[in-house]
């Protein structure tokens, strides 16, 4: 249990007298699963919860369990409720300097567990940042804030993904998401609900206008959909065969985009990427040889032509300090002809679907 999904679960705890783990999870954002091993380790720890099952059951706090609110200030209440938030996160949010006071004023002194355990606080560490993360660009989160807690509307520039040139454009934001170390701007575009990456955004205005949210539309909501959406899109299906060696790699850098399927043949699985467009097939580049294009033919037809220009510039260009290079020329290995193209790596791809496998185009 992460320190703010502990202070927000105790806060939601003693706002009520009874309330379900339904509620808890709702309030925490973590499975009902989750909660009852949070509280769980709660009763471990010391606090005094009664569980009680059933239709009209529930978690009470009793007695002798209540956090000590009153040296909080209001803002501080307001940033215990932030949970999921590294330190780093909260830095570009500018909420560290009063979380960490709230922390100060009502974490208790760790002490081992009836059972002589050490405190989990004291064993679990968090960081929430992705491997390989590039440093944070663009507009910081906390040069948005203020005016998203004034609930009017904005005027972006923002580039989208598949645009040059930024342009204008007017939202009804709901508020900021921080998703896999990025921050994203969660806003209705023309009515439409988007996500708009902050690194993305090269100016704002604010307007005179309160903003118009769609009706019962929340941040939480709206957000949960639009990154449903995005890991599980359904628009373009990309099949493909792929070493079964190679599968766990494409788990853990495609995730939940990529379904495996039934092994074909003793090295070999069906994979289908599930995409928004045949421009997806490039992910499948990173596999090399390891992996074969099945269909549609309109996926196999644009790999192929990414194929041949991956080719055609290997095979034209050459490096500028040849005495640098760690490698000798094709021909120099070789004793091949020095006129041939030296044809690299990137060649298996256009003979891959050259129509070796005579069942696809």
């Amino acid at each position: 249990m992460t320190p703010d999904r502990f202070f927000l679960l105790l806060l939601a705890l003693q706002s009520r007298q009874t309330t379900t783990t339904a509620e808890l999870a709702a309030r925490t954002g973590v499975s009902v699963r989750t909660v009852l091993r949070d509280v769980r380790w709660l009763q471990e720890a010391g606090f005094p919860l009664l569980v009680r099952r059933g239709r009209l059951g529930g978690v009470t706090l009793l007695p002798g369990g209540l956090l000590d609110t009153s040296r909080l200030t209001p803002d501080e209440r307001d940033h215990l409720a932030l949970y999921g938030l590294d330190d780093t996160q909260r830095e570009q949010l500018g909420a560290s300097a009063d979380t960490r006071r709230a922390h100060r004023k009502v974490r208790p002194a760790p002490r081992p567990s009836a059972g002589g355990a050490l405190p989990l606080s004291t064993v679990v560490a968090t960081d929430n940042r992705p491997w390989y993360v590039r440093d944070a660009e663009g507009l910081p989160p906390a040069a948005l804030v203020g005016d998203l807690r004034r609930g009017v509307r904005l005027r972006l520039r923002y580039r989208g993904s598949e645009e040059s040139e930024p342009s204008w454009r007017v939202v009804d934001p709901y508020g900021l998401l921080a998703k896999a170390g990025r921050w994203y701007l969660v806003a209705d575009s023309a009515g439409r609900p988007r996500l708009h990456a902050l690194e993305r955004l090269v100016d704002w205005e604010p307007m005179r206008a309160a903003r118009r949210l769609r009706p019962g539309a929340t941040l939480s909501g709206v957000a949960a959909e639009l990154t449903a959406r995005w890991e599980n899109p359904d628009s373009f299906r990309i099949h493909a065969e792929l070493d079964l060696d190679q599968v766990g790699r494409a788990r853990r850098v495609l995730g939940r985009r990529l379904a495996v399927g039934e092994a074909v043949g003793i090295r070999r699985a069906s994979v289908t990427l599930n995409g928004r467009s045949v421009e997806d097939v490039r992910l499948f580049l990173q596999f090399g040889d390891s992996v074969t294009v099945t269909g549609p033919a309109e996926a196999r037809e644009h790999i192929r032509r990414l194929a041949a220009r991956i080719l055609q510039r290997y095979s034209r260009e050459e490096p500028t300090d040849r005495s640098a290079s760690p490698h000798p020329p094709r021909a120099a290995r070789e004793g091949a002809d020095p006129q041939e193209p030296d044809i690299s790596t990137s060649s298996f791809l256009t003979s891959s679907y050259r129509g070796r496998d005579a069942g696809h185009p």
